[in-house]
């Protein structure tokens, strides 16, 4: 699991490799990854805007930027916590993604909180010594 904390909003990260998915013979690998934000801090906040930053094997990145996460801009009070899944494909059987939400607080103020930097590793991107 992976683990990132900005202005007491614990972000957590666990990918999952999806070899049902997944080909080497297409060069098509998915991951999903299930996040949890929890809110530890004193006031209410609000997920607005989300931005990742996606880098495969050969170091080609990708960036995705839009409102929310899975169609929704969740309200966290304090105490809150918010849990989704979500995928990625990539044409490579590694790489990593990193990121950050857009959070804006019940006085109006937007700031962001980091998603941690993580993993995807497939059985395919290990590679073995002879």
């Amino acid at each position: 699991m992976y683990r990132a904390v900005t202005r007491q909003i614990e972000v957590t990260v666990e990918p999952n490799f999806m070899p049902d998915r997944s080909s080497a013979e297409r060069r098509e690998y998915f991951w999903s990854y299930t996040i949890v934000i929890t809110n530890s801090g004193p006031e209410t906040v609000q997920l607005r805007t989300r931005h990742w930053i996606i880098t495969d094997a050969t170091g080609r990145r990708q960036e995705v930027r839009g409102e929310g996460v899975i169609g929704k801009q969740p309200v966290l009070a304090p105490g809150d916590r918010f849990e989704y899944t979500s995928a990625v494909p990539l044409p490579t059987a590694s790489g990593f993604m990193t990121g950050s939400y857009q959070m804006v607080s019940e006085s109006g103020e937007r700031f962001d909180i980091n998603v941690p930097t993580f993993s995807l590793d497939s059985p395919d991107g290990k590679r073995v010594l002879n």
